[in-house]
């Protein structure tokens, strides 16, 4: 009977895992920290008095949403002494909208994957741990205010309140870029093209004049410790590094984030991701990911 029991709460927990892991990720912006809540939970899930709980996947919520802002908290104290900026780390776009109800051609594939995108995610990082928790649960999985103050312990007018705030946050700070993946897709392979071309006019005319590049490497990698800001250091940036290619270097364009994404692999490791925020035509934002730790979960495509 006991194993029966067992059994039974794996099959329920192996139902909700992918949105406990997007809650997780959404929330903390590391596949490493999201997939460790995770498993925290299920230990909690198979040592807790299962016959008490009506509701498994808004109990499973509750307890990931309460150790995701326990991890936040963590976390502030380590980012002011993280070396240069700090980035999200690059997520696979189909494992990031796994357990949203979103098909891979379904017409709000588009709008779902926005909340995981790095625009998105940078700004709720501006965000209260509470503020996010909320953000990410009503916006990305829509859930109702009162399952949402019963994750978060608070009364539904507070949480309404919160929400409120993260909102009307969020649409002042977060950048306007295109969902437009064929856009997108184009212009990241263009950049590349031109770069690895040395073709510095050509880098110039896919660049808007304001356009800047944030560097993540913790310190641990090769990217530049400051954003970079405009067209022409920018340009003169990519093609600096695209003559600093790494050895046996190959180069993989697939989905992460929402966006096309340039996946660099080197003898079999990746070394570098570089995502751009697009809009107007032109792009606005270079991300580059070099931090060895928040690439060792990528791998190559097949």
């Amino acid at each position: 009977m006991a194993h029966d029991a067992d059994d039974k709460a794996l099959a329920v927990f192996e139902e909700y895992r992918s949105a406990l892991f997007g809650v997780a990720y959404r929330m903390l912006g590391r596949v490493t920290d999201a997939e460790d809540i995770v498993q925290e939970a299920w230990l909690r899930w198979s040592g807790a008095h299962r016959d008490g709980v009506r509701d498994p996947r808004a109990y499973l919520v509750r307890v990931v949403t309460r150790l995701a802002i326990d991890r936040l908290r963590q976390h502030a104290a380590r980012r002011e002494t993280y070396v240069g900026p700090w980035l999200p780390e690059p997520l696979p776009t189909d494992r990031a909208l796994a357990g949203l109800g979103a098909t891979p051609d379904g017409a709000d594939r588009a709008v779902l994957a926005d909340t995981v995108s790095y625009a998105v995610l940078l700004v709720m990082e501006t965000l209260s741990p509470l503020e996010r928790a909320v953000f990410v649960l009503r916006e990305a999985f829509g859930l109702p205010y009162s399952e949402i103050a019963a994750a978060l312990g608070r009364d539904q007018p507070a949480v309404r309140q919160l929400a409120g705030r993260a909102r009307r946050h969020m649409s002042e700070r977060r950048p306007r870029f295109t969902v437009d993946a064929g856009e997108r897709r184009d212009l990241t392979e263009r950049f590349l093209a031109a770069a690895l071309e040395g073709d510095m006019d050509g880098l110039m005319s896919l660049l808007a004049a304001d356009v800047s590049l944030v560097g993540d490497s913790g310190g641990r990698a090769k990217a530049p410790l400051r954003v970079i800001e405009g067209a022409d250091k920018v340009s003169r940036f990519g093609l600096g590094i695209a003559k600093q290619a790494p050895p046996a270097a190959d180069y993989h364009f697939m989905d992460f984030n929402g966006a096309p994404t340039l996946l660099v692999f080197s003898h079999g490791r990746p070394h570098s991701v570089f995502m751009l925020g697009v809009a107007d035509g032109l792009v606005r934002r270079v991300y580059l990911v070099t931090n060895p730790e928040k690439l060792a979960h990528l791998a190559p495509p097949v």
